[in-house]
Order: C-alpha cells, then sequence, then structure tokens
C-alpha cells in the first residue's frame, strides 16, 4: 500500500481496485457456495434462485467493504487477524440466527447496524417464504447502502496514509 500510494493514483481508484478485484473473487466464490448449496446438497428454496444469488453477492461485497475498511486501521497482518474476532462473531450472533425479537431491546438496535441482519432477513424470505423482490427490496437497498457507506469510508481512511 504505502509503494501504491507513493504513485499519482487517487484513494478513489484504490479502492476501486480492492473492491474490483477481491470483488470478483468474492463473487466467484459466493457462485459456488450458492451452486454447492443447491445443487449438490440438495437444499430446497422456495423462491427464486436469481435473488439468493443477489443477496449473496450484495452480502459478500458488503463484507469485503467493510474489511477493507477495518484493514486500513491495522498496523500488521496480525493486527487485522485480531480485528476478525470483533467484527466476525457479533455480524454471526445478531444475524438472525438467534431469534432477535426475544433479545433486549439494546441489542435489536445493535443488529440493526449490521449487514448480515438485513441479508439473513432478505435470504429467509426468499428461501423460506418465497418472497419476490419487492417484498426484500428495502433489505437490498440497506445492503447497497452498506457498501457504499464502506467504500465511501475506505477513501476517506485512506487519508491517514496520504492527503491526495
Amino acid at each position: 500500500l504505502e509503494r501504491l500510494l507513493a504513485t499519482p493514483v487517487r484513494r478513489g481508484e484504490i479502492v476501486t481496485g480492492y473492491m474490483v478485484s477481491y470483488g470478483v473473487v468474492a463473487i466467484v466464490q459466493t457462485l459456488l457456495i450458492v451452486i454447492t448449496t443447491v445443487w449438490l446438497l440438495k437444499v430446497q428454496i422456495v423462491g427464486d434462485l436469481a435473488l439468493v444469488f443477489l443477496i449473496n453477492i450484495l452480502l459478500a461485497l458488503a463484507a469485503l467493504a467493510m474489511g477493507i475498511f477495518i484493514s486500513t486501521f491495522a498496523s500488521s497482518e496480525f493486527q487485522m487477524m485480531q480485528f476478525v474476532p470483533i467484527v466476525v462473531m457479533p455480524q454471526v450472533f445478531f444475524s438472525g440466527i438467534v431469534p432477535l425479537d426475544a433479545l433486549p431491546n439494546w441489542i435489536q438496535v445493535i443488529s440493526k447496524i449490521l449487514p448480515l441482519t438485513y441479508a439473513g432477513n432478505a435470504m429467509n424470505d426468499v428461501i423460506m417464504k418465497g418472497q419476490g423482490v419487492e417484498t426484500i427490496a428495502s433489505d437490498l437497498g440497506v445492503l447497497v447502502l452498506f457498501i457504499v457507506f464502506f467504500v465511501v469510508l475506505n477513501v476517506v481512511g485512506l487519508k491517514r496514509y496520504r492527503k491526495v
């Protein structure tokens, strides 16, 4: 990153490069996971498979943008690995695996600031209930907002390294 920042490349271009390169990898991984889940493991999906792909791809991109943002605060790979449990574990617990309605209100508030909550809601609506895009549009919109929000934070976060 230090060598890249020594070039005349703008911060937005750096973030876009990271998002595109790692985004392609994330999308391929997502496609493989969904295909394996549906055809190899025979998991039945009541709704549209294309929506399952879309939700998973948006979630992968949101996680990627969040991961890149968090990495701007790490001074080494070891420190980044220390951030992983702090970020990933709350996502898992607040994703809806544990019913959020039964939890205290302050925990429900925390769940609203995590992208996995919205992806979980949308996936549940599509896979279990067969709902269409009109039902999950708000969850998809929130996932897109998370992506945009963290991409913007990434550009701003690179100011720590360079003022261009």
